[in-house]
């Protein structure tokens, strides 16, 4: 069963290409200048009113840096220099998909939540037509951090920014506050663990981001993942990939890796390398995939039909942010799409 999902990440806004890939329409540009930073106050000056009330009506309209000059407060002036520069870029590429490449590839200045939103975006249309909640919720890891906790032989992921919001506020009560003090992860018990009897629930709760995965090697929330990180590959690069949960990479195998977040990558580098990795460090790995090209001719002739291995590592704080772009950038593809 298809469900929808994520209605407010914009995706219902866009147009599809030839290519299938997502096109920026002009609703998808009203939605950044309705965003809080953009918003009119009772403060807000005639200049920003009417500026606001153009871009509104056409928002791909020409805003010189005069126009910008008029507005008489400095944070609106700089709020939207920031957004019309994001603006140019969106415009200058042809897809969403190709704003989001360069944005690495070229090394391009754009403030970190747009660069999130892009990638829900995406992942939604990755995700179309798929009625399953765990991938659903695995996409999540790929655009909002999560706070990880590692008991009892359970890995699990929950949402940090929802960890914050119930220990700030009643949901916890004193408990939560007693970790939001010490940092420490939350415990399973406290949110609702979404599992594979349960995960069409995800569709009815899908932007309350309070669902806790288990993501140990061998469970249904960590082949999801997986599931999700072969749309992502394929919908970038156009090749198709076989990607599985494993708990230890073999040496003998071990001739490629990609780190999924900057964690990761440091500790997979030093290992790789011969470094030394305590053991409290190496504890901090929280995932481990088995890449292997169903095509080997996708990859390049060096890897030899072996295996690229992937890694997840959480902070010392128990933070995962994942960085997707690494599966865009990193890769051994003999040709880059």
């Amino acid at each position: 069963m298809a469900a929808d999902f994520w209605p407010s990440c914009g995706y219902d806004l866009l147009s599809r290409g030839d290519d299938g890939r997502l096109v920026v329409t002009d609703d998808y540009l009203r939605r950044y200048f309705v965003r809080p930073e953009l918003k009119l106050v009772a403060e807000s000056c005639a200049a920003e009113r009417a500026l606001h009330e153009r871009l509104l009506e056409a928002p791909r309209t020409e805003v010189g840096e005069s126009d910008i000059a008029a507005l008489a407060d400095e944070d609106a002036r700089e709020n939207y220099r920031v957004m019309l520069r994001f603006r140019a870029q969106l415009l200058a590429a042809p897809t969403l998909e190709a704003f989001y490449f360069d944005v690495f590839r070229r090394d391009v200045s754009v403030p970190p939540a747009f660069i999130h939103e892009t990638a829900q975006v995406i992942l939604r249309s990755v995700l179309e037509g798929v009625g399953d909640g765990l991938q659903a919720r695995a996409a999540e890891v790929f655009f909002r951090p999560q706070s990880v906790s590692v008991d009892g032989g359970s890995v699990m992921f929950a949402d940090q920014e929802t960890v914050r919001r119930f220990a700030t506020h009643a949901g916890l009560g004193d408990v939560g506050r007693l970790l939001r003090e010490l940092r420490a992860p939350l415990k399973s018990a406290e949110l609702d663990v979404l599992d594979r009897p349960n995960h069409l629930e995800y569709f009815a709760r899908d932007e309350r981001s309070d669902l806790v995965l288990r993501m140990n090697p061998g469970g249904d929330a960590a082949k999801a993942y997986a599931r999700v990180l072969e749309r992502w590959i394929a919908h970038f690069h156009g090749v198709e990939t076989t990607v599985e949960p494993i708990r230890e990479i073999p040496d003998d195998e071990w001739i490629w890796h990609v780190g999924l977040d900057a964690e990761a990558t440091g500790m997979l580098n030093d290992l790789y390398n011969g470094g030394e990795v305590d053991e409290e460090r190496m504890k901090r790995i929280v995932g481990l995939f088995r890449l292997e090209f169903r095509d080997a001719a996708a990859a390049l002739p060096e890897l030899a039909g072996a295996p690229v291995f992937l890694g997840l590592a959480m902070t010392p704080d128990s933070i995962l942010r994942m960085k997707p772009q690494n599966l865009l950038m990193n890769l051994p593809l003999a040709r880059r799409a």
